[in-house]
Protein backbone atom coordinates (compact mmCIF):
# COMPACT_ATOMS: atom_id res chain seq x y z
CA UNK A 1 0.00 0.00 0.00
CA UNK A 2 1.54 3.29 -1.13
CA UNK A 3 0.20 6.81 -0.78
CA UNK A 4 2.90 9.10 -2.14
CA UNK A 5 2.07 8.29 -5.77
CA UNK A 6 -1.44 9.67 -5.31
CA UNK A 7 -1.91 13.47 -5.26
CA UNK A 8 -2.73 14.74 -1.78
CA UNK A 9 -5.89 16.41 -2.98
CA UNK A 10 -7.26 13.06 -4.20
CA UNK A 11 -6.76 11.40 -0.84
CA UNK A 12 -8.06 14.40 1.08
CA UNK A 13 -11.24 14.39 -0.98
CA UNK A 14 -12.04 11.07 0.66
CA UNK A 15 -12.46 12.95 3.93
CA UNK A 16 -15.50 14.66 2.49
CA UNK A 17 -17.01 11.65 0.73
CA UNK A 18 -16.16 8.82 3.11
CA UNK A 19 -15.58 10.37 6.51
CA UNK A 20 -16.45 7.96 9.32
CA UNK A 21 -19.89 8.55 10.83
CA UNK A 22 -18.80 7.47 14.30
CA UNK A 23 -16.31 8.86 16.78
CA UNK A 24 -12.56 8.70 15.95
CA UNK A 25 -10.91 5.32 16.16
CA UNK A 26 -9.23 4.21 19.38
CA UNK A 27 -5.88 5.91 19.81
CA UNK A 28 -7.05 9.28 18.51
CA UNK A 29 -5.94 11.19 21.62
CA UNK A 30 -6.47 14.93 21.20
CA UNK A 31 -3.84 15.60 23.92
CA UNK A 32 -1.12 13.51 22.28
CA UNK A 33 2.05 15.04 20.88
CA UNK A 34 1.63 16.46 17.35
CA UNK A 35 2.78 14.16 14.58
CA UNK A 36 4.46 17.05 12.76
CA UNK A 37 4.84 20.81 12.74
CA UNK A 38 4.47 22.63 9.44
CA UNK A 39 5.67 26.23 9.36
CA UNK A 40 5.01 26.47 13.08
CA UNK A 41 1.55 24.92 12.88
CA UNK A 42 1.21 21.57 14.70
CA UNK A 43 -0.59 18.66 13.07
CA UNK A 44 -2.48 16.95 15.93
CA UNK A 45 -2.18 13.19 16.37
CA UNK A 46 -5.98 12.97 16.37
CA UNK A 47 -6.08 14.58 12.94
CA UNK A 48 -3.54 12.11 11.59
CA UNK A 49 -5.46 9.18 13.08
CA UNK A 50 -8.66 10.41 11.48
CA UNK A 51 -6.88 10.86 8.15
CA UNK A 52 -5.38 7.37 8.36
CA UNK A 53 -8.71 5.79 9.29
CA UNK A 54 -10.44 7.51 6.39
CA UNK A 55 -7.83 7.00 3.68
CA UNK A 56 -6.24 3.69 4.68
CA UNK A 57 -9.23 2.19 6.48
CA UNK A 58 -7.27 1.64 9.71
CA UNK A 59 -5.53 3.69 12.41
CA UNK A 60 -1.80 4.48 12.13
CA UNK A 61 -0.93 1.83 14.73
CA UNK A 62 -2.10 -0.88 12.33
CA UNK A 63 0.04 0.37 9.44
CA UNK A 64 3.64 -0.57 8.76
CA UNK A 65 6.27 2.10 9.54
CA UNK A 66 6.69 2.70 5.81
CA UNK A 67 2.94 3.12 5.30
CA UNK A 68 2.67 5.52 8.25
CA UNK A 69 5.55 7.57 6.86
CA UNK A 70 4.00 7.70 3.41
CA UNK A 71 0.61 8.70 4.79
CA UNK A 72 2.10 11.39 7.01
CA UNK A 73 4.06 12.77 4.05
CA UNK A 74 0.78 13.03 2.14
CA UNK A 75 -0.90 14.91 4.97
CA UNK A 76 2.09 17.24 5.39
CA UNK A 77 2.15 17.92 1.65
CA UNK A 78 -1.55 18.81 1.73
CA UNK A 79 -0.99 21.11 4.73
CA UNK A 80 1.87 22.91 2.96
CA UNK A 81 -0.31 23.50 -0.10
CA UNK A 82 -3.28 24.63 2.03
CA UNK A 83 -1.13 27.12 3.95
CA UNK A 84 0.19 28.60 0.72
CA UNK A 85 -3.34 28.80 -0.69
CA UNK A 86 -4.42 30.76 2.39
CA UNK A 87 -1.41 33.09 2.04
CA UNK A 88 -2.49 33.70 -1.55
CA UNK A 89 -6.01 34.49 -0.35
CA UNK A 90 -7.51 31.58 -2.26
CA UNK A 91 -9.74 30.66 0.67
CA UNK A 92 -11.62 33.90 -0.04
CA UNK A 93 -11.75 33.64 -3.83
CA UNK A 94 -13.96 31.87 -6.36
CA UNK A 95 -16.08 29.05 -5.01
CA UNK A 96 -13.74 28.31 -2.10
CA UNK A 97 -15.73 30.20 0.60
CA UNK A 98 -18.98 28.57 -0.49
CA UNK A 99 -17.40 25.12 -0.72
CA UNK A 100 -15.90 25.46 2.75
CA UNK A 101 -19.23 26.65 4.13
CA UNK A 102 -21.04 23.68 2.60
CA UNK A 103 -18.39 21.32 3.96
CA UNK A 104 -18.94 22.77 7.44
CA UNK A 105 -22.68 22.13 7.16
CA UNK A 106 -22.16 18.55 5.97
CA UNK A 107 -19.64 17.68 8.69
CA UNK A 108 -21.73 19.18 11.49
CA UNK A 109 -24.92 17.59 10.21
CA UNK A 110 -23.25 14.16 10.20
CA UNK A 111 -21.95 14.78 13.70
CA UNK A 112 -25.36 15.94 14.90
CA UNK A 113 -27.03 12.88 13.40
CA UNK A 114 -24.53 10.48 15.00
CA UNK A 115 -24.91 12.21 18.36
CA UNK A 116 -28.73 12.25 18.23
CA UNK A 117 -29.07 8.61 17.15
CA UNK A 118 -26.45 7.08 19.46
CA UNK A 119 -29.06 6.48 22.19
CA UNK A 120 -32.02 6.10 19.86
CA UNK A 121 -31.33 2.87 18.02
CA UNK A 122 -34.46 1.49 16.34
CA UNK A 123 -36.25 -1.23 18.27
CA UNK A 124 -37.30 -4.50 16.64
CA UNK A 125 -40.90 -3.30 16.79
CA UNK A 126 -40.00 -0.08 14.96
CA UNK A 127 -38.08 -2.00 12.32
CA UNK A 128 -40.91 -4.46 11.76
CA UNK A 129 -43.48 -1.67 11.50
CA UNK A 130 -41.35 0.17 8.94
CA UNK A 131 -40.76 -3.05 7.00
CA UNK A 132 -44.52 -3.70 6.84
CA UNK A 133 -45.11 -0.11 5.67
CA UNK A 134 -42.45 -0.39 2.97
CA UNK A 135 -43.83 -3.70 1.72
CA UNK A 136 -47.36 -2.28 1.63
CA UNK A 137 -46.14 0.67 -0.45
CA UNK A 138 -44.22 -1.52 -2.92
CA UNK A 139 -45.61 -2.10 -6.42
CA UNK A 140 -47.25 -5.49 -6.60
CA UNK A 141 -46.52 -6.26 -10.26
CA UNK A 142 -43.59 -6.31 -12.66
CA UNK A 143 -44.09 -5.92 -16.39
CA UNK A 144 -42.35 -7.23 -19.50
CA UNK A 145 -42.99 -4.97 -22.44
CA UNK A 146 -41.74 -3.76 -25.79
CA UNK A 147 -41.92 -0.26 -27.19
CA UNK A 148 -41.20 1.78 -30.29
CA UNK A 149 -39.98 5.31 -29.65
CA UNK A 150 -40.32 8.02 -32.30
CA UNK A 151 -40.14 11.81 -32.38
CA UNK A 152 -43.68 12.74 -33.39
CA UNK A 153 -47.25 11.67 -32.72
CA UNK A 154 -47.80 11.35 -36.45
CA UNK A 155 -45.01 8.76 -36.72
CA UNK A 156 -46.44 6.85 -33.76
CA UNK A 157 -49.96 6.93 -35.26
CA UNK A 158 -48.59 5.54 -38.52
CA UNK A 159 -46.87 2.69 -36.65
CA UNK A 160 -50.08 1.80 -34.81
CA UNK A 161 -51.87 1.74 -38.17
CA UNK A 162 -49.24 -0.63 -39.57
CA UNK A 163 -49.59 -2.92 -36.54
CA UNK A 164 -53.34 -3.08 -37.06
CA UNK A 165 -52.69 -4.22 -40.62
CA UNK A 166 -50.57 -7.12 -39.37
CA UNK A 167 -47.04 -5.70 -39.28
CA UNK A 168 -44.67 -7.34 -36.79
CA UNK A 169 -43.97 -5.21 -33.72
CA UNK A 170 -40.37 -6.44 -33.46
CA UNK A 171 -39.66 -5.56 -37.11
CA UNK A 172 -41.10 -2.07 -36.78
CA UNK A 173 -39.12 -1.50 -33.58
CA UNK A 174 -35.89 -2.56 -35.31
CA UNK A 175 -36.60 -0.33 -38.31
CA UNK A 176 -38.09 2.78 -36.70
CA UNK A 177 -37.42 3.05 -32.98
CA UNK A 178 -34.98 5.66 -31.68
CA UNK A 179 -34.32 3.67 -28.50
CA UNK A 180 -31.41 1.25 -28.06
CA UNK A 181 -33.95 -1.50 -27.37
CA UNK A 182 -34.57 -1.61 -31.13
CA UNK A 183 -31.73 -4.14 -31.40
CA UNK A 184 -33.94 -6.51 -29.36
CA UNK A 185 -37.15 -5.73 -31.18
CA UNK A 186 -38.07 -3.07 -28.62
CA UNK A 187 -37.80 -5.47 -25.67
CA UNK A 188 -37.38 -3.63 -22.35
CA UNK A 189 -37.15 -6.76 -20.22
CA UNK A 190 -38.76 -6.91 -16.78
CA UNK A 191 -39.34 -3.67 -14.88
CA UNK A 192 -41.45 -2.23 -12.11
CA UNK A 193 -43.62 0.88 -12.45
CA UNK A 194 -41.11 2.90 -10.43
CA UNK A 195 -38.46 2.22 -13.08
CA UNK A 196 -40.35 4.12 -15.78
CA UNK A 197 -41.62 7.67 -16.14
CA UNK A 198 -45.23 7.94 -15.00
CA UNK A 199 -47.03 8.26 -18.36
CA UNK A 200 -45.22 5.17 -19.62
CA UNK A 201 -45.85 3.19 -16.41
CA UNK A 202 -49.52 4.16 -16.36
CA UNK A 203 -49.95 3.09 -19.97
CA UNK A 204 -48.31 -0.28 -19.35
CA UNK A 205 -50.45 -0.91 -16.26
CA UNK A 206 -53.61 -0.29 -18.28
CA UNK A 207 -52.79 -2.99 -20.83
CA UNK A 208 -53.68 -6.66 -20.84
CA UNK A 209 -51.06 -9.24 -21.78
CA UNK A 210 -50.45 -9.18 -25.54
CA UNK A 211 -52.22 -5.85 -25.95
CA UNK A 212 -50.73 -2.76 -27.65
CA UNK A 213 -51.56 0.85 -26.80
CA UNK A 214 -54.37 2.08 -29.01
CA UNK A 215 -52.95 5.61 -28.99
CA UNK A 216 -49.38 6.92 -28.73
CA UNK A 217 -48.00 7.66 -25.27
CA UNK A 218 -46.04 10.87 -24.84
CA UNK A 219 -43.14 11.21 -22.39
CA UNK A 220 -40.18 13.54 -22.11
CA UNK A 221 -38.31 11.20 -24.47
CA UNK A 222 -40.81 11.30 -27.34
CA UNK A 223 -43.82 9.26 -28.45
CA UNK A 224 -44.14 5.56 -27.58
CA UNK A 225 -46.07 2.65 -28.97
CA UNK A 226 -46.11 -0.02 -26.24
CA UNK A 227 -46.96 -3.71 -26.16
CA UNK A 228 -47.32 -5.60 -22.89
CA UNK A 229 -45.88 -9.12 -23.22
CA UNK A 230 -46.20 -10.49 -19.68
CA UNK A 231 -46.64 -9.71 -15.98
CA UNK A 232 -45.50 -11.34 -12.74
CA UNK A 233 -45.99 -10.59 -9.04
CA UNK A 234 -43.21 -8.85 -7.13
CA UNK A 235 -41.92 -10.79 -4.13
CA UNK A 236 -40.73 -8.45 -1.37
CA UNK A 237 -37.38 -9.21 0.29
CA UNK A 238 -37.45 -11.09 3.58
CA UNK A 239 -37.30 -8.96 6.73
CA UNK A 240 -33.83 -10.22 7.69
CA UNK A 241 -32.46 -9.43 4.22
CA UNK A 242 -33.88 -5.92 4.33
CA UNK A 243 -33.17 -5.19 7.99
CA UNK A 244 -30.05 -3.06 7.49
CA UNK A 245 -31.78 -0.89 4.89
CA UNK A 246 -34.89 -0.60 7.06
CA UNK A 247 -32.73 0.50 9.98
CA UNK A 248 -31.27 3.30 7.86
CA UNK A 249 -34.78 4.42 6.88
CA UNK A 250 -36.00 4.46 10.49
CA UNK A 251 -32.93 6.38 11.65
CA UNK A 252 -33.32 8.89 8.82
CA UNK A 253 -36.94 9.46 9.81
CA UNK A 254 -36.00 9.94 13.47
CA UNK A 255 -33.35 12.48 12.60
CA UNK A 256 -35.70 14.29 10.23
CA UNK A 257 -38.21 14.64 13.06
CA UNK A 258 -35.41 16.10 15.19
CA UNK A 259 -34.47 18.50 12.39
CA UNK A 260 -38.13 19.49 11.97
CA UNK A 261 -38.27 20.36 15.66
CA UNK A 262 -35.15 22.49 15.44
CA UNK A 263 -36.49 24.25 12.38
CA UNK A 264 -39.84 24.94 14.03
CA UNK A 265 -38.07 26.53 17.01
CA UNK A 266 -35.63 28.55 14.91
CA UNK A 267 -36.09 32.20 13.97
CA UNK A 268 -35.74 32.30 10.20
CA UNK A 269 -36.04 35.43 8.08
CA UNK A 270 -35.98 34.76 4.35
CA UNK A 271 -35.10 37.51 1.92
CA UNK A 272 -37.70 37.72 -0.87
Amino acid sequence: MKFTAVPAIVLLSALAACAPKSTPAPGADATAKPVATVNGKPLPAAEFTFFSQTVAGKPPGELTPEQRSQLLDTLVRAEVVAQQAEKDGLDKQGDAPQSMAMMRLQVLERAAMANYLKDRKPTDAELKAEYDAQVAAMPKTQYKARHILVKTKEEADAIIAELKKGAKFEKLAADKSLDNSRTNGGDLGWFGPNNMVKPFADAVASLKKGETTSAPVQTEFGWHVIRLDDTRPITPPAFDAAKDKIEQIVEAKKFKAYEDGLLAAAKVDKTP
